[in-house]
């Protein structure tokens, strides 16, 4: 029922700043928590970000943690990640996800995902 559709992704520069967006439709929404995780070539997906939807905890990957702030608006049934300070280790799609997750960094604890979008830094 729950669908999560992304945007802002995009091309930026090496020190560069994009903010994603995970808007959320499908009913009345309603999670413990948003995820954002990302999935570069070759590679595993990765947590990345992780918002409790009433209270507001967040939890962040270390290699992001003073540079990306997740946030959300629960009128708008959005969740969205700021990114500043990007670098070419960075670039990755990136998916949101929703559900009723008790380990925020547990890919398989999330009920619905997005659709991913790219994120390139260009170095």
């Amino acid at each position: 029922q729950v669908q999560l559709v992304e945007s802002g992704g995009g091309l930026v520069q090496a020190g560069g700043s994009l903010t994603l967006s995970c808007a959320a439709s499908g009913g009345t929404f309603s999670t413990n928590a948003m995820g954002w995780f990302r999935q570069a070539p070759g590679k595993e997906r990765e947590f990345v970000a992780a918002i409790g939807w009433r209270g507001g905890t967040t939890w962040y990957q270390d290699s992001v943690k003073g540079r990306f702030t997740i946030s959300r608006d629960k009128d708008k049934n959005t969740g969205y990640l700021q990114m500043n300070s990007l670098d070419a280790a960075d670039t990755a799609v990136y998916y949101c996800a929703a559900g009723p997750t008790s380990d925020v960094s547990d890919p398989r604890d999330y009920d619905y995902w997005g659709q991913g979008t790219q994120v390139t830094v260009s170095s």
